[in-house]
């Protein structure tokens, strides 16, 4: 594989087409219990907003991507410390420019380590933290079942 970007390279082999990929998601909540949240670029378009988190590249482990992608969009450096669960129960996600895929979501509870928050610019335009029963305009639905999931304190789910 010449492309380190999985994704990218997967793109150039099938287009568009819908397939399966893995993701790793970051609840990360504040003393309030507020739940960080991030204006994706991707849907700069129409504001939509998602958890920290994105695609595993093919040598990684899900920890170490939501690790990876968390320092990336938001500037802090996380541990996970729970697991809140795997959903694969997610509807095919369409994005503006055409890719589709049904994504395999893990999902951690993390601590910030360091560092200091602020949005990349490209794939988080903007951060904040926000009630998990009532979060800004969300990039799917499915997103407020992983909330309410982490608000009732449930954790290692399959779903």
């Amino acid at each position: 594989m010449a492309d380190k970007n999985y994704v990218d390279w997967l793109r150039k082999k099938v287009g568009t087409e819908p397939v399966i990929l893995n993701a790793a998601n970051a609840i990360i909540a504040d003393e309030k219990g507020d739940v960080l949240f991030m204006r994706r670029g991707d849907f700069a378009a129409s504001p939509v907003w998602g958890l920290p988190g994105g695609m595993l590249e093919l040598e990684e482990s899900a920890e170490t991507a939501v690790r990876r992608e968390v320092l990336e969009e938001t500037g802090l450096e996380v541990m996970a410390t729970e697991f809140l669960g795997t959903y694969t129960n997610n509807p095919i996600v369409s994005y503006p420019n055409g890719d589709q895929c049904k994504i395999i979501l893990f999902v951690f509870v993390c601590t910030v380590a360091s560092g200091t928050l602020q949005a990349d610019g490209k794939e988080s335009l903007e951060l904040g933290f926000y009630n998990p029963k009532t979060p800004p305009p969300l990039f799917r639905p499915y997103i407020q079942n992983i909330l309410d999931d982490f608000v009732a304190g449930k954790r290692g789910l399959l779903r």
